[in-house]
């Protein structure tokens, strides 16, 4: 099949060279000329394990091509993929569908015969009938049909997740689009996915719910873990006894300092006003939301009362920047609110991250940037953990000890164990451990 992906982000980056490998032959198209340059080079705009070595082979076998020109791509194409961005709307919290209608005015131009136009992008529901009711408008009398496919990518897995879905998703409301969308998924058929067929507004409205429930899942381990901590309890095993039960499941069930990245927050906010404006409020996602953001800012209170109550004047070592680890993905990071709190308690920050270090500049301007986390503890009066990157699993504890100038170590992702950093002389604090 011939495919063009509208938009070489994250999403639409990682499904077009995927489609590629399964062996179609995909377009990928930004208006970012400097992107669409990098990548006809071979160069990620983003960091993704496994996503170069598949867009370089799969661009070499020409299958997969990238391009300025919308129209060019579109004309011929079986499958349309919109796959831009869809921010949060500043001041109201609402999807902004501004790139997603763009989009969808420019393909209409360039249809030529019947195609499928299937929205990629995460949108609120009824997205689906806008973007037919644009495309109908701008050209009457084109055959068309739109689907819903949403994605269900983790970002740091995103290529196995992409290649062995725990499910498709599509909504449609043709079935000539039904046999489209079997046809671009039908390499997967060995790996047997169940590929669940709903109406649109369905399919749409399945994305948000599947990531406010797994933020309602970090949210409420996370308030677990405070519970823990005041009554001597071990959110870990807590997580393990409860994640055991099959109804409930162990994944997302880590205690930490909030979540973060591209989807859950913007997601859970779509989600709210969605609600809000249908008259069918979701109060446990609003709380889930207003709980999540105030954690964020309450690390830094942790940090804080682990160096005594007061950093004034001390230095703060940072390692893990990223919102989680195998991604440079800054977007709503804990490590943001983290950095700006203990900045305004008067500490000066030195961070260390082994992907996300030049996407955290901008915000981070009075930080300190290190080249590896020795050099980052380095006189430094604490030591926090913000993110669980392999890297950080097994430091030499000894060497680091001996480079801060005060051996505290506040763990926000409990990837130590309280028992032996106490062996070696650390005032040592994690989450949801006594």
């Amino acid at each position: 099949m011939h495919i063009a992906m509208i938009g070489s982000g994250y999403v639409g980056l990682v499904s077009g060279a995927c489609l590629a490998d399964f062996g179609h032959v995909v377009t990928c198209v930004d208006k970012d000329a400097g992107k669409i340059a990098a990548l006809q080079r071979g160069q990620m705009p983003i960091f993704e394990p496994g996503l170069a070595e598949i867009v370089v082979n799969n661009a070499r076998q020409e299958r997969l091509f990238f391009t300025t020109d919308l129209a060019k791509a579109v004309r011929g194409a079986d499958a349309v993929f919109i796959a831009v961005g869809t921010p949060s709307r500043r001041g109201d919290g609402h999807a902004d569908l501004t790139y997603v209608f763009d989009a969808a005015r420019e393909i209409a131009g360039a249809i030529e015969g019947f195609t499928t136009v299937v929205t990629k992008s995460t949108v609120p529901v009824g997205t689906g009938d806008e973007v037919e009711r644009i495309i109908r408008e701008t050209a009457p009398g084109c055959d068309v049909a739109v689907v819903s496919n949403p994605e269900f990518l983790r970002e740091g897995a995103a290529i196995n997740d992409f290649k062995r879905p725990d499910r498709i998703v599509v909504g449609f409301e043709d079935e000539r689009a039904r046999a489209v969308m079997s046809e671009v998924y039908r390499p997967l058929y060995l790996n047997q996915p169940p590929i669940l067929f709903t109406a649109r507004r369905t399919a749409e409205l399945t994305k948000y719910a599947a990531n406010a429930f797994l933020a309602t899942k970090i949210t409420f381990i996370n308030e677990i873990a405070d519970l823990c901590e005041r009554t001597g309890a071990n959110v870990q095993d807590v997580a393990r006894g409860i994640g055991l039960d099959n109804r409930i499941g162990g994944k997302f069930l880590h205690a930490g300092p909030g979540y973060g990245g591209s989807c859950f927050p913007k997601d859970t906010l779509a989600l709210i006003k969605t609600g809000q404006d249908m008259g069918a409020p979701i109060r446990i996602v609003e709380t889930v939301a207003s709980v999540n953001a105030q954690r964020k800012r309450a690390m830094a209170g942790k940090v804080i009362a682990a160096c005594g109550g007061s950093v004034e004047g001390k230095k703060i070592a940072l390692l893990g920047l990223a919102f989680k680890p195998n991604t440079d993905d800054m977007r709503d990071a804990p490590s943001i609110d983290i950095v700006e709190a203990l900045e305004a308690a008067g500490a000066s920050i030195s961070a260390y991250d082994p992907e996300s270090m030049e996407q955290a500049r901008p915000i981070m301007g009075n930080v300190a940037f290190c080249n590896d986390p020795y050099q980052c503890v380095a006189g430094a009066q604490a030591l926090v953990i913000v993110t669980e990157w392999d890297a950080f699993r097994a430091l030499d504890m000894k060497r680091v000890k001996a480079a801060l100038a005060e051996p505290v170590v506040v763990d926000l992702r409990n990837i130590y164990r309280p028992e032996e950093m106490r062996r070696l002389g650390f005032t040592y604090a994690s989450v949801g451990r006594a």
